[in-house]
């Protein structure tokens, strides 16, 4: 939804941003590596517990998410290698995250609710394959109600009032959920209209 909506708002608001760290020494690699770090602090904090200080470092793992991209724009360093930088560290810090929800929940919660955010991973997962599996078939797989700038809010939320993170997380998944079905039934209507060779 983001994607389709706000992302060319957005990147002209953090295109002089993005020029401005460009001029200051920063590569668009090292503020992806920033990113997965903070991911790494914030998936170890929100597993122990302390869901406050793992929405800082939740944000703090985003801003560099959104920012190095209008730096390698700025840097004229934009690239396939880069590209695919960033979206394997958007895959791992999906992980992360999640896993130290999992690991919070594990530890607070009966039974087997640490197997949420497992799921919620999975699906997540499911969402973001379909796009890059589309794309490298010349499809288009974007859209949907929960795509990851979402679930970065909607977690966020879920970490700022811990007493509704278990909802929040449900919604994520039936969101999520809907967003894969979309998303599959888009694409096979495109595909259903081209021929193989």
């Amino acid at each position: 939804m983001f994607d389709g909506n706000w992302r060319s708002v957005v990147n002209r608001g953090l295109d002089p941003i993005g020029a401005v760290l460009c001029r200051m020494g920063l590569s668009a690699d090292v503020v992806t590596g920033f990113g997965i770090a903070m991911a790494a602090v914030a998936a170890v904090v929100i597993g122990r517990g302390q869901l406050i200080l793992g929405l800082v470092f939740l944000i703090l793992a985003g801003i560099p998410d959104a920012l190095d991209g209008p730096i390698a724009k700025a840097s004229g360093t934009s690239s396939v290698r880069g590209a695919f930088f960033d979206s394997v560290s958007d895959r791992v810090c999906d992980a992360l995250l999640f896993g130290g929800v999992a690991w919070h929940l594990g530890a607070t919660e009966p039974g087997q609710m640490f197997m949420l955010p497992v799921a919620l991973l999975a699906v997540a997962s499911l969402v973001s394959y379909q796009r890059a599996k589309a794309e490298s078939l010349g499809l288009d797989a974007k859209g949907g109600l929960m795509e990851r700038a979402e679930r970065f809010v909607v977690l966020g939320a879920g970490l700022a009032f811990s007493f509704v993170l278990i909802p929040v997380l449900w919604a994520m998944l039936v969101l999520t959920a809907a967003t894969a079905v979309y998303r599959f039934a888009k694409v096979w209507r495109q595909a259903d209209s081209v021929r193989s060779p």
